[in-house]
């Protein structure tokens, strides 16, 4: 049974930093990319940012510049580095891991339909 915990959510003030971490257990083959979504009540998880098995890194446009994605090289954790942030960013922020393709396009990212989830960690941004 494969395990994503999501940490290093919290609250902010705009304008400030968060880096959130997500501890992959145990660790997954290769052929598996991996993604940083968030979610706010009763609106659809959406993608902010992606890396396939190939590290190629892709964001949504209301990100880029702003948040930056890394894994580390044993492929066990993944980081989202979020620097200046937004009222709006405000969101629980959840890792998936996927065989499917990722990708992010302009305010999109793809969602997998098959592959694991974390339970997430919250990112509260105050104005």
């Amino acid at each position: 049974q494969v395990h994503l915990v999501e940490s290093g959510g919290g609250s902010v003030e705009a304008g400030g930093s968060l880096r959130l971490s997500c501890a992959v257990s145990p660790s997954l083959p290769s052929t598996y990319g991996m993604g940083w979504f968030r979610q706010t009540p009763g609106k659809e998880r959406e993608g902010v940012a992606a890396i396939d098995p190939d590290g190629k890194i892709t964001y949504v446009d209301s990100v880029k510049g702003r948040f930056t994605i890394t894994q580390d090289n044993a492929k066990i954790t993944l980081y989202l580095q979020m620097n200046s942030l937004k009222s709006e960013d405000t969101a629980m922020y959840y890792c998936a891991a996927t065989e499917e393709r990722v990708e992010c396009s302009r305010n999109y990212c793809l969602r997998p339909s098959v592959g694991y989830w974390g339970q997430g960690t919250q990112v509260t941004v105050s104005s």
